[in-house]
């Protein structure tokens, strides 16, 4: 086994770099393994990976953002704060959330109780006990009447109308009626619904493509969906067959063509053939981004890169702060 994995703790790759933590110090790695970013306040406890080149830190209680240079782009003062998502971030102000643009100036004055990131500029948020959607703007576009509602994707939002589920479009319209006991996120062109117990799939019509008798499964990913049947996962394509027969402990997602997956508590990658392209070897593992995967032995992390070699070499270790 290649050594040595050296992080305590790692986010996935995004927009070039990756989070990464050494006891109390945070910095960003290149696809190279070169710390490009270090964040210069020492008081950061946590930051995500970048959005739309800024990245939220945590300082004692508090949310900021920093730029690309791990310099402050707007100070620590929000209790609560979310990746940028199309050019505005839920950030808390008070007792209230609103969105701010990359200047850290108020677009949507904090008024909501709960709110999410805009998707296909329309953004989920809560009034009271009840949710609905609005534009960039601020203004309601689907009236806060829902006991409970998702963000959109893929142009459909799951909402609740009395005890059950169905989709809206981005009018608000409920296009598939409200019908089934869960429902979930569209992802590669299918939903995965729940009646009782069982889960099927259906497709924007609100076709049922894939019948509600699965015991658990995840979302499509590049048209393979992991599926459990009798304590073991396999996938499954979008008709519903099997192409890998149920077989591991654990299945993810795939992600730019592998799959984490979990083999006598053991976690390694495969191809949508099935076939191994990197041996289980860690004790745990996250998707591939941007060529990379984290990965983790005991209690350090590090990054492979889809031939398995491990993210090891002269960028960090050479470097007196890391």
């Amino acid at each position: 086994m290649p050594s040595p994995l050296l992080f305590d703790t790692v986010s996935d790759y995004a927009e070039g770099v990756a989070m990464v933590r050494l006891k109390s110090r945070i910095g960003y790695l290149d696809g190279e393994g070169q710390v490009t970013i270090e964040v210069a306040d020492d008081n950061v406890t946590t930051a995500a990976p970048y959005a739309e080149s800024l990245a939220v830190a945590r300082v004692g209680d508090f949310f900021g953002y920093l730029d690309r240079t791990g310099h402050w782009a707007i100070d620590v003062q929000f209790s609560l704060a979310k990746s940028f998502s199309e050019g505005l971030a839920v950030v808390k102000g008070g007792t209230k959330y609103g969105y701010i643009n990359p200047e850290g100036e108020w677009v949507v004055e904090p008024q909501f109780d709960l709110a999410e990131p805009f998707v296909d500029d329309r953004a989920l948020v809560k009034l009271a006990d009840r949710y609905g959607y609005i534009d960039p703007a601020g203004r309601s576009v689907v009236a806060a009447t829902f006991r409970d509602a998702w963000s959109f994707s893929e142009t459909l939002a799951v909402a609740k109308q009395e005890a059950q589920y169905g989709y809206l479009d981005l009018t608000g319209t409920m296009v598939i009626p409200a019908q089934y006991d869960g429902a979930f996120n569209f992802s590669d062109g299918l939903a995965r619904v729940r009646q009782g117990r069982q889960f099927g799939f259906i497709n924007p019509d609100g076709t049922m493509v894939i019948a509600t008798n699965l015991a658990f499964a995840s979302d499509f990913s590049e048209g393979l969906v992991a599926v459990l049947q009798d304590r073991q996962w396999g996938y499954m394509d979008q008709t519903g067959e099997w192409v890998i027969a149920p077989q591991f402990d654990y299945a993810a997602d795939f992600s730019e063509g592998l799959a984490a997956v979990q083999q006598q508590g053991r976690y390694g990658f495969i191809n949508p053939a099935g076939d191994w392209v990197i041996p289980p070897a860690y004790t745990n593992a996250g998707p591939f981004s941007e060529g990379r995967a984290r990965v983790q032995l005991e209690n350090r992390w590090g990054f492979v890169n889809r031939a398995g070699q491990l993210l090891t070499g002269s960028g960090f270790k050479d470097q007196a702060n890391w």
